[in-house]
């Protein structure tokens, strides 16, 4: 059995409909709501929240192998609990910024996460993706509404990956030998910058949409009064404050590990063009 957690997220709804396709046997998505879940045929839904591990017993049951999204709740607790219901493999959704940016804040805690799966005794596979073309959808509101995406940094082209390449690798690690104990840098295919992410959901839609550059402190004091602080200097410096080459490195994992290149950003935006429209 795997549970997959994160069940309706960018990456774990994508991972079910991968499982399913490939027939991967007895699967099981936890969900804070049965009532309102829609998941492909065969796929269990059962109700947890990754906040409250206590909740998390009944889909835990049986599991014997787990995909966790790193910092959804508390993971000391999560892996504590996974380990005593007898899981045996999980793999894990960290960050490359655990390699690229290992002093900022969000890395140091995925790094502990990834120590902690690391010392729990059960095998583990960590998946350090890049940015995700998904983020894009933070600006969904702007681009219908006919205003101009404003986004700092604009011609920084980061090798943004696509969550469903993620999905794809997380499949192959859960259900092909030969991945426990990997730690895969994933990445799409080519570097793309802010400006031509909004030309690609532009032409997806069928419209230009506007776009203006903006200043880090202009960005970092939008960005603050949600993530906080912190946060948001961590996500300027890894979008374009302080980029290096390390972060900037097209990787060829996706194609390796699953036989299919990564998919471009364009392809995601051609995919959740409703969402801009």
């Amino acid at each position: 059995m795997i549970l997959v957690t994160g069940a309706t997220g960018n990456i774990g709804s994508a991972l079910l409909r991968e499982l399913h396709a490939h027939g991967a046997g007895p699967v099981r998505a936890l969900t804070r709501d049965v009532s309102r879940a829609a998941f492909p045929a065969g796929a269990e839904a059962v109700e947890g929240d990754l906040a409250v591990p206590e909740s998390l017993a009944p889909a835990l049951t049986g599991a014997r192998s787990l995909f966790l999204p790193s910092r959804v709740g508390p993971d000391a607790e999560i892996i504590a609990a996974a380990r005593r219901a007898g899981v045996e493999h999980v793999v894990l959704v960290s960050s490359i910024t655990v390699a690229t940016h290992p002093h900022l804040g969000p890395a140091v805690e995925n790094q502990a996460v990834e120590r902690l799966l690391e010392d729990s005794g059960m095998d583990w596979t960590v998946l350090r993706p890049t940015q995700f073309a998904s983020n894009a959808l933070m600006w969904a509101a702007s681009i219908r509404s006919g205003d101009a995406v404003r986004a700092p940094f604009a011609d920084t082209g980061l090798p943004t990956v696509h969550p469903g390449d993620i999905a794809s690798v997380a499949r192959a690690a859960l259900t092909e030998p030969g991945h426990r104990g990997g730690t895969y840098a994933l990445t799409g295919p080519e570097p793309v910058s802010a400006r031509q992410q909004v030309a690609a959901i532009g032409a997806a839609i069928g419209r230009a949409v506007p776009f203006a550059e903006i200043g880090r402190q202009e960005a970092r004091a939008r960005m603050a009064e949600v993530f906080g602080a912190g946060a948001a200097d961590a996500v300027l410096d890894v979008t374009g404050g302080d980029v290096n080459d390390e972060l900037l490195a097209v990787r060829d994992t996706v194609r390796h590990i699953t036989g299919t290149p990564a998919r471009p950003f364009r392809q995601w935006a051609a995919e959740h063009a409703d969402a801009f429209r």
